[in-house]
């Protein structure tokens, strides 16, 4: 089976080298968009089943609330007939306020200091070293820090002990 794969170029003005001044070069990036960063590292041993279910809830939770920021207009096609969605919008409008209420309590059950770190990684996908750079944290104190967020997330949401 093979992944898919996301081919990007960053454009210079992403500084790859911050003290770095003028121009830059681009690299080329190949991403797994298949793969989150919770789930490379628990396919490396580094986060228990009951800790990456935790962070995959919170990510679902995330996207069915429509929390992501949007590139582009909504294309879905208009509800049939004159009751413009009726029960189904209803629905589908209530499914996005639970997911909405849910995410924001394991935020809080997580914690002020570990919301921002499971935001970051878990939410915007982005890697322990960005995310540790970002928050002004020593190296690798991420992966502790994130382990310590998702087990309080399991025990919110019913994973783990």
């Amino acid at each position: 089976m093979t992944a898919r794969r996301l081919e990007t170029h960053l454009h210079p003005d992403d500084r790859i080298d911050p003290g770095k001044a003028g121009p830059q070069v681009m690299r080329h990036v190949t991403v797994n968009v298949a793969e989150s960063p919770i789930a490379w590292l628990a396919s490396r041993g580094l986060l228990t089943s009951a800790q990456l279910g935790a962070g995959e809830r919170l990510r679902g939770d995330y996207e069915r609330a429509g929390l992501s920021a949007r590139v582009t207009m909504r294309w879905d096609a208009a509800p049939p007939g004159k009751s413009r969605g009726g029960a189904r919008a209803a629905d589908a409008s209530l499914a996005r306020i639970d997911a909405h209420r849910r995410f924001h309590a394991a935020l809080d059950a997580a914690g002020p200091g570990l919301a921002d770190i499971c935001w970051r990684v878990i939410c915007a996908g982005e890697g322990i070293g960005g995310a540790e750079k970002a928050l002004g944290w020593p190296a690798r104190s991420g992966k502790l820090v994130l382990g310590l967020a998702l087990d309080r997330l399991a025990r919110f949401y019913g994973t783990g002990l």
